[in-house]
This record gives C-alpha cells, sequence and structure tokens, in this order.
C-alpha cells in the first residue's frame, strides 16, 4: 500500500466532499446518466463476449455487439411495459372483483374458527368499508398516470425535462456500451502512477463484488421471477404473476424473496381455493425454485465472489435514497461495494501493522 503525505491526504479529502457536494446538487441532471450507467455496466460482459465469438471465421465488432445487446435492452423493457404491466394490472383487478366472496369467506369460517381457539371475540370485517377503500385506492392507482400526465403538462419545461430523460437514457446507454472498455483505460490512465496498482486491485475486487450482485443478482431475481410465475400459474393461483414477480425482486436479501411469496402466495391460495391443501402446490413451488437458486442458478450467475452482506444492502439502498432520492438507490450499490472493498484493506493494514500486533 502507498504512503501518502499529509497534504495529499488533504487534497484527496477535499476532492471527496466536493464530489459528494457537487453530486448532490446535480442529482436531478445526472439521473439518466447514473440508469444508463447501470445498463451499460450489465452489458458490458455480454458485449465483450459476442466480440468474441466466431463463426466460420467471421466475428463482430464492437459497434455490431453493442447494436445486438442493445436491441436486446429495448426489446426487454418493452416487453416489460406491453406484456407484463397489463398483465399484473388484470390479475389485480380480477382479485379485487372477487374480494366481496374472499371476505364473506373469512367471516363466516375464519373467524368462527380464530374465536373459538383464541378464546375472545373477534369483529368480522366490514366489507363494505374494506371495499370502498380498495377499490379507491385501485382507481386512483388507475388513473395514476392519466393524472400524471395532466399535471406535467401545465408545465412545459417538465414535460421538456421528462422526455430528454426518456430519450438520453438509451442514447446515453448506447454510447457507454461502445466505448466502455476505453473509458475504463482512460479512468486508469488518470492515476498517478505511484497508485496505479494500487487502485487497479481495489477496482478488480470492487468489479467482483459490484458484479456479483448488480449482474449475477439481476439475473438470478429475474430467473427467480419467472420460475415462481409459471409454478404458480401451473397450480392455477390467480395472482401468480403478481406474487413470483414481487418475490423475484426482493430476493436480491436471501431468503426473503422465499419467504415473501410464501406469505403472499398462502393468503391469496387460501382466499381463492378455500382449501388448506392447496397450500402443498404453493409450497412445492417455492421449494423447487428455492433448489434451483441454491444448485443451480446462484453458482452458475453469481459463482464464489464474496458480496455484501444483506444487512449492508438494505442500509446502502436506505441511506442512498434518503441522502440523493432515487439517484442514491441508484447509486447505493456500487458505492457500498467500493466502501467495503477499502474497509477490507484497511482492516488488513490494521492487522498487519505495529499497533495491533504490538511488536
Amino acid at each position: 500500500m502507498v504512503q501518502m503525505s499529509d497534504s495529499q491526504r488533504w487534497f484527496v479529502l477535499t476532492f471527496i466532499l466536493a464530489f459528494g457536494g457537487l453530486l448532490y446538487l446535480l442529482a436531478p441532471v445526472l439521473m439518466p446518466f447514473a440508469f444508463a450507467a447501470i445498463l451499460a455496466y450489465l452489458g458490458d460482459p455480454v458485449v465483450d463476449r459476442l466480440e468474441t465469438l466466431q463463426f466460420r471465421g467471421w466475428h463482430l465488432n464492437r459497434t455490431m455487439a453493442v447494436m445486438v445487446v442493445f436491441s436486446g435492452i429495448i426489446f426487454s423493457i418493452a416487453a416489460l411495459l406491453i406484456v407484463v404491466i397489463p398483465a399484473v394490472e388484470y390479475q389485480i383487478g380480477e382479485f379485487i372483483d372477487k374480494l366481496p366472496s374472499y371476505l364473506n369467506w373469512i367471516n363466516k369460517s375464519v373467524v368462527p374458527i380464530l374465536q373459538k381457539y383464541l378464546g375472545r371475540t373477534i369483529r368480522p370485517l366490514r366489507e363494505d368499508q374494506l371495499l370502498n377503500l380498495i377499490k379507491s385506492h385501485w382507481q386512483a392507482g388507475e388513473g395514476a398516470a392519466e393524472n400524471l400526465l395532466q399535471s406535467v403538462s401545465h408545465s412545459g419545461a417538465v414535460v421538456v425535462g421528462w422526455v430528454m430523460n426518456l430519450v438520453l437514457i438509451p442514447v446515453i446507454t448506447f454510447y457507454l456500451l461502445r466505448d466502455w472498455d476505453k473509458l475504463m483505460a482512460q479512468i486508469h490512465d488518470l492515476f498517478p502512477r505511484r497508485f496505479a496498482a494500487t487502485v487497479t486491485k481495489l477496482a478488480s475486487e470492487a468489479d467482483d463484488v459490484l458484479g456479483a450482485f448488480m449482474r449475477g443478482q439481476f439475473y438470478v431475481m429475474l430467473a427467480l421471477g419467472i420460475i415462481y410465475s409459471v409454478g404458480l400459474w401451473l397450480v392455477d393461483l390467480e395472482l401468480a404473476l403478481v406474487i413470483g414477480m414481487i418475490a423475484g425482486l426482493v430476493s436480491f436479501v436471501p431468503y426473503m424473496g422465499a419467504i415473501t411469496g410464501i406469505v403472499f402466495a398462502c393468503m391469496a391460495a387460501l382466499l381463492q381455493f378455500q382449501d388448506a391443501m392447496h397450500l402443498l402446490p404453493v409450497l412445492m413451488v417455492f421449494g423447487v425454485g428455492q433448489s434451483m437458486e441454491g444448485m443451480l442458478l446462484t453458482p452458475w450467475l453469481v459463482g464464489n465472489k464474496i458480496g455484501l452482506h444483506p444487512v449492508a444492502v438494505m442500509f446502502a439502498v436506505l441511506a442512498g435514497g434518503r441522502l440523493f432520492g432515487f439517484l442514491g438507490v441508484l447509486l447505493a450499490l456500487p458505492v457500498a461495494s467500493v466502501i467495503m472493498v477499502l474497509l477490507r484493506h484497511i482492516h488488513e493494514r490494521y492487522t498487519f501493522s505495529g499497533f495491533y500486533s504490538n511488536d
């Protein structure tokens, strides 16, 4: 580890504070750049692999490989907007339409059992009040997009900014993907040569940690969401897509996705089938999903890379959102991975120091 003088330490500290203040002030402007950088970071390994593929002596150059990956990203986002969101809205709407019969079953079958075993009077659910509350919120959610468009239409600047962000994200993503390796090399060349080896080592370790969560865990989350959704659909659960996707999204914290999915799926199965025997297929779906995650998905997509502790992940996301809003949420894991690598090296230096060993 290279030693720094006092003046150099003050310079680094001043630079970090100034950079943090500038980041705080420019947070709204940096949003499309941060989102595009995350997409480029996720897509760069795929582009690199496509560049290495050869077919009868012909191979893709960097720009063509970027166009293939970029088209895949655009297609995935379009499929999400066109297929998944309307399907989720339909399933939730169907659930709300059948909610009166579910509530009536709870009042007639579940409430008496609870009163019998708990030994106290439990008030039946007020169907009219609960239905009005849920339907009012659902109707408000259905009209959210319309209300948003109406509100932003009163401000030309807001409309222009919103459209510019939508246009900038794919454009910036394309150029970052195309020039990613060049940008990394240029950033490496900016560091003083005496620090270059140390910075390269730290950056490599940070990339291993960050890649395990932002690349590997992203693919694991997507795969688990599909597995849970298809499995719950095969057992005829009406909210299969909603619960499956929620469980997949929450699975970046170990076991949290399965626990959340089991709770929601069991509640939905009890309401829909009104029979405890239908809980067994639901539990089997999540059992298969957890087995595939442990034996196949995580070893294949994440590997043996050391990731962030689940508590550190949650703290980083909450702290980033509190300090910098949605931009902080996007940057939480990259910053947390770098901090963890730095802390690891500080701990290593501390354990080898004379102060620790008392030499």
